[in-house]
């Protein structure tokens, strides 16, 4: 009540001094213009940007928020300072931590990301940003809405530059953390009303793997073509080689006939050699130019 009171009379001074004195010093006939404190705060915005991008590369992460949550306020359409902003929340988040503080971070980071999107729709950092946080967020716990969420941020970044491999390798994994998910969750349905255990290794029973290409197969075809598109603007991408040789084998396990199975199990096992020739040529060391080389 207090402070209101003090703003109201605060308010009526700034009135009565500008109807007493209708020019100030500089021969305005208000303080600045209205464009001109715009200016001011923008370039006020700006220095705390600065100013918060050095508090973040110390890794004062805490500091730079308030710097950056303080240029935002300032000038609404800074996009780098709201940017910033979000990192600084994503790069204080544990992907899989439980604790409150830690989601809360991750919330205002996805948050955030969005504004800027709000701002710029075709910003690809906030674009990847947001998917990679949906994804953690929602591996643990298991939440498969926020991984579809996760999927269709990946796919706005291909509408942008579908000649990027990342989104294509992140939609495969996505769809194979899906289906094996389920696969596990028909393993264990099965084990608890058969006298028998069904081992991880085992093939899905009939009705099982039928039940599975029901719910799932579109899914696994759906992440077996990023991935293959991800290798083929990336002939070295080891990693989604690794991830399509995975969604093979969920593959093989939905197979009516144990010929497409044993189809599905061989390409899984060639990808994985393949992807270990990758890995040994990268590890490999460069070789010596010749005139680097001693005479």
């Amino acid at each position: 009540m207090l402070g209101n009171c003090w703003l109201f009379v605060t308010r009526r001074f700034s009135l009565l001094l500008l109807l007493l004195y209708p020019f100030w010093p500089d021969g305005t006939t208000t303080p600045r213009s209205q464009s001109q404190t715009s200016a001011d705060k923008s370039t006020e915005a700006r220095g705390l940007l600065r100013q918060g991008v050095e508090a973040y590369k110390r890794g004062a992460y805490d500091e730079a928020a308030k710097d950056f949550e303080r240029a935002k306020d300032l000038d609404p359409n800074l996009v780098d300072a709201r940017l910033y902003l979000a990192t600084a929340y994503a790069d204080q988040y544990i992907p899989g931590a439980p604790s409150q503080e830690n989601v809360r971070f991750g919330e205002q980071a996805i948050a955030e990301f969005k504004r800027v999107l709000d701002l710029d729709p075709t910003n690809l950092p906030a674009i990847d940003r947001i998917g990679s946080i949906l994804f953690s967020t929602g591996g643990t716990p298991f939440d498969p809405q926020k991984l579809d969420e996760s999927k269709n941020y990946h796919q706005k970044h291909i509408s942008l530059r579908p000649e990027d491999p990342e989104p294509y390798y992140w939609i495969g994994v996505i769809d194979w953390s899906l289906a094996f998910r389920a696969n596990q969750a028909l393993r264990e349905e099965f084990n608890q009303t058969s006298e028998t255990r069904l081992a991880d290794t085992e093939p899905l029973p009939p009705a099982s793997a039928a039940q599975f290409q029901l719910d799932y197969g579109p899914t696994i075809e759906e992440g077996i073509r990023n991935l293959e598109w991800a290798i083929d603007r990336r002939p070295d991408y080891d990693d989604a080689m690794a991830y399509l040789n995975l969604l093979y084998r969920q593959k093989a396990d939905m197979e009516p006939s144990d010929e497409l199975r044993t189809r599905d199990m061989q390409q899984a096992d060639a990808l994985v050699d393949r992807a270990m020739a990758v890995k040994k040529k990268k590890a490999a060391p460069e070789p010596e130019a010749e005139s680097e080389r001693p005479n």
